[in-house]
């Protein structure tokens, strides 16, 4: 079977360029199942290279689609560079809005990363997820420990200077939480949308 690069769901277009992720969030779908859409496994064998997710994008039948999104099953900026490089050839081919569902922690995975490199998709969604560090550690376990939650936060506030942004929470926080998270998102002059958990890992709407 071949692997699933990219990927339909709804009207939009989906880049799954790797499995690999620094977070192992207790909600995560692909704890619990192996594909969403219309793929048939999100699970690669290994990570394709840029040649191939170029012909996989080529190949891809755009008639309907109204954005392209990295979302996988794994963290886009674990190949932050090649994202940007894709978004370039992509860009170059089609005129379709670009955007990129991401932890925010890219700093952490590339401290080298250039962020003004953003510019070359239209939007980010940041998985906000947690109204302090404490929950947010809980919630989404990332691998570099304490400081993820301020590296996150630090990435939005530099990236809405070179692309749109926004935070995303799921709708499983009480409300009073949710409402924490929106203050968080307003200090950082972010605006936050909440996401709907059956969708979260495809639809950061």
């Amino acid at each position: 079977m071949a692997m699933t690069i990219f990927y339909v769901l709804h009207d939009k277009l989906y880049a799954n360029i790797t499995n690999k992720c620094s977070c192992s969030c207790v909600f995560c779908l692909r704890q619990s199942g192996d594909s969403v859409g219309d793929a048939d496994s999100l699970w690669l064998e290994r990570e394709p290279g840029l040649t191939e997710i170029k012909a996989a994008f080529d190949a891809a039948n755009l008639d309907g689609m109204t954005e392209i999104v990295f979302c996988g099953y794994g963290e886009p900026t674990e190949r932050a560079r090649d994202v940007i490089e894709i978004s370039k050839y992509i860009r170059s081919k089609c005129k379709l809005p670009l955007r990129i569902n991401t932890n925010g922690l890219v700093k952490l995975i590339d401290p080298g990363f250039d962020m003004r490199e953003l510019a070359a998709v239209d939007s980010v969604s940041i998985s906000l997820n947690a109204e302090n560090a404490e929950e947010y550690l809980r919630i989404t376990r990332p691998g570099f420990g304490e400081g993820s939650f301020e590296a996150m936060l630090d990435f939005a506030r530099e990236a809405k200077n070179y692309t749109g942004a926004c935070f995303t929470v799921v709708d499983v926080l009480e409300p009073s939480r949710i409402e924490k998270c929106r203050r968080i998102a307003e200090d950082a002059g972010v605006p936050l949308k909440v996401l709907h958990l059956v969708t979260v890992n495809a639809e950061h709407d």
